[in-house]
């Protein structure tokens, strides 16, 4: 795929759930897939681009649990993304992958042929990203090349016995060159996008804790610059707690005072800021031995 060039398209499957049972099909993607009116979906459907069972769909027919349902999107044009990745480690059971800023881990969002997972499988047809860095991050993703090492693998990031480093540039000068940050993550209503990740007390509906130690390596003209080591891995961790401990990224767009999604802010997905996943530590699925994997930050990053 070359920048500015429609991709190949791509077939969303899905397997009709007892929920959506009952339902017309029309009314199930319009209630399920809120990123196109009732309008695009009838055209999608009149033009037999919505399949059920394999045949062409009728928007009215009532649907039943267990049918598959296929939208068959044609080609697009992806948004601008940087197309260059870097491997720093390869065996038969995982990579090390350097993804760049700009780049998203996983196909969404409008792209699919412009993400690392569709990049990296150009070349390791079977390989699966196991965690994920924010589209705005760069640094290290580690990819599992057989199922056995991604369960294992993803159990590890699970389970916390992945040791993570990341640096970042952020707002003010903290006064203490060590400190701890324990605040709770989940989902909060967005006037924009829906629900978002963000700061919430520990005792609001699906909170999860989550931890951050934080180190100031150099401090100076109202910035610092931070490791972060993440304890545990919720979506968007640092750049929440960051901000929830009155020190957002520079360059943040989304999250403002208290860890709180900005109204008046970017996507979820924009970047702008600073922040590089710069070591990763963990034991090897197949021999047990301890992996060490490291990318130096950009220049922006280092003393």
């Amino acid at each position: 795929m070359s920048a500015g060039a429609p991709n190949g398209g791509f077939d969303y499957h899905e397997t009709i759930g007892a929920g959506s049972a009952g339902r017309t099909i029309l009314e199930h993607l319009v209630r399920c897939y809120r990123h196109s009116s009732e309008d695009e979906w009838r055209g999608r459907l009149l033009a037999g681009r919505v399949l059920l069972d394999g045949r062409p769909a009728d928007a009215f027919a009532r649907l039943r649990t267990g049918q598959a349902l296929v939208w068959r999107r044609p080609p697009w044009t992806e948004p601008d993304a940087p197309l260059a990745w870097a491997l720093v480690h390869c065996d038969r059971a995982l990579l090390g992958v350097v993804k760049p800023p700009g780049l998203p881990t996983l196909p969404g969002g409008g792209f699919l042929e412009a993400s690392l997972m569709s990049l990296v499988r150009r070349r390791f047809p079977e390989a699966a990203p196991v965690h994920r860095l924010d589209r705005g991050a760069s640094g290290l993703v580690v990819f599992a090349r057989t199922p056995q090492a991604r369960a294992f693998l993803a159990g590890a990031f699970r389970r916390g016995e992945v040791e993570k480093e990341y640096r970042a540039l952020v707002q003010g000068e903290p006064g203490r060159d060590r400190f701890d940050i324990e605040q709770s993550i989940g989902l909060l209503p967005h006037a924009h996008f829906g629900l978002v990740h963000a700061a919430v007390a520990a005792d609001a509906p699906r909170a999860r804790p989550a931890k951050s130690v934080v180190s100031v390596l150099q401090r100076g003209c109202g910035r610092s610059l931070v490791a972060v080591r993440p304890l545990t891995g919720r979506p968007h961790q640092i750049r929440i707690h960051l901000a929830a401990a009155s020190h957002p990224l520079v360059g943040e767009p989304l999250y403002g005072a208290g860890g709180l999604p900005l109204t008046d802010g970017g996507r979820p997905g924009d970047g702008g800021y600073l922040l590089h996943a710069e070591r990763l530590r963990f034991r090897h699925p197949e021999t047990g031995e301890r992996v060490e994997l490291e990318c130096p930050p950009p220049g922006a990053l280092r003393r």
